[in-house]
């Protein structure tokens, strides 16, 4: 009696192997498998070379960008500095004046109020006076003029300054001119 299949019953497909998964004896198999694994082993080789070679340049480009970064704002503080260098004087004048203005003029407080101004801006910019009256001489920041004998300030110290000295953050953009005593 011949069976018939139920409605319900599934019939089970199964594919047959291609002719690279049908095993093949001999030789010929072997060399085929071997040659595959070496080129497989070179390929794993090249992955590896590329991924180095592009975390290095991954890195080369952050130590680029960092750098140029870093000389951008060298510069900008170098333009910064050299307008400043240039202002100086014209503080220098306004505070020579007022040193020696009359009593009472109006005139001359209107030039303390730009004199204070200006000196405003420039602190903004972050420029600092270097304090020298009675410091210790150091060449870093200061320039000597005369060396004096002086009774009341100690040896190799700032007795006066002549003219005031500035600093732009960490840089000295001009030496305190002082006169130091001997």
């Amino acid at each position: 009696m011949a069976k018939q299949k139920d409605n319900h019953e599934e019939e089970v497909f199964e594919p047959k192997p291609t002719e690279a998964e049908q095993p093949v004896e001999g030789n010929q198999d072997s060399a085929e498998r071997e040659a595959l694994i070496n080129q497989l082993k070179e390929t794993e080789a090249k992955v590896s070379e590329y991924k180095d070679g592009w975390a290095r340049s991954q890195a080369e480009f952050q130590n680029y960008k960092k750098r140029i970064e870093r000389d951008n704002e060298l510069t900008y503080a170098s333009m910064k500095g050299d307008i400043i260098k240039k202002v100086l004087p014209v503080l220098d004048d306004l505070e020579r004046a007022l040193q020696n203005r009359p009593a009472d003029d109006a005139w001359a407080n209107g030039i303390e109020l730009i004199a204070r101004k200006l000196q405003n801006i420039l602190d903004s910019e972050g420029l600092k006076r270097i304090e020298a009256k009675g410091a210790a001489f150091d060449p870093t920041f200061h320039e000597a003029i005369t060396h004096e004998p002086s009774d009341e300030v100690e040896s190799e110290h700032v007795i006066d300054v002549v003219q005031n000295g500035y600093m732009l953050g960490e840089r000295v953009i001009r030496p305190a001119l002082v006169r130091v005593a001997q």
